[in-house]
């Protein structure tokens, strides 16, 4: 019953499929992260999962839902070459705005002044960008080229996870800002 309510509601709503996967992907790429650092159950730093959380539902599922759309609107076609294109206008045109927004917009929910989340987004991005440049090209050829629109969000969240897991390594270092001082 709650199944097929779920299904029909993000059928009606597709923005909604990526902010439920994201709800749960981002806190959980947070988890994956505090494990490599060692952390468990009884230490997780479960007021970051949630700033992770929030940020997935309610800020990073809208916006690629949105780039998602645009990029299904430019390149209407799914072959290899459309697909290209769009992977690549992505990393040139959205994922910059991307990282340097999840930085500043972390660090403002972490109640850091803008000042020092400028800082961190301007201390983080090049080596950030230069991994994403590298990992989202290949995961969104084969995205947009494999498969079908409606789920484009939902693969994307997967691979998401991954990416999130290391957001928040990076995120979690603070010598990159000393560095940039």
């Amino acid at each position: 019953m709650w199944w097929k309510f779920i299904q029909e509601i993000t059928n009606e709503y597709k923005i909604l499929r990526g902010m439920i996967s994201y709800s749960a992907l981002w806190p959980l790429g947070c988890l994956i992260q505090q494990t490599f650092e060692g952390k468990r159950l009884h230490n997780y730093d479960w007021e970051r999962c949630l700033r992770y959380s929030l940020y997935g539902t309610f800020v990073s599922a809208p916006m690629l839902y949105t780039w998602m759309r645009c990029a299904n609107i430019m390149w209407p076609r799914t072959d290899f070459r459309s697909s290209l294109a769009k992977a690549f206008t992505e990393q040139a045109a959205y994922d910059p705005f991307a990282i340097v927004f999840f930085f500043y917009g972390m660090s403002i929910l972490e109640r850091k002044s803008q000042q020092q989340a400028g800082d961190e987004a301007i201390a983080k991005f090049w080596d950030t960008y230069k991994v994403g440049f590298f990992y989202w090209p290949v995961v969104q050829t084969f995205n947009f080229s494999l498969v079908k629109p409606k789920n484009q969000i939902v693969v994307a969240g997967f691979f998401s996870l991954i990416w999130t897991t290391f957001l928040a390594f990076v995120k979690t270092k603070p010598k990159a800002i000393e560095e940039a001082q």
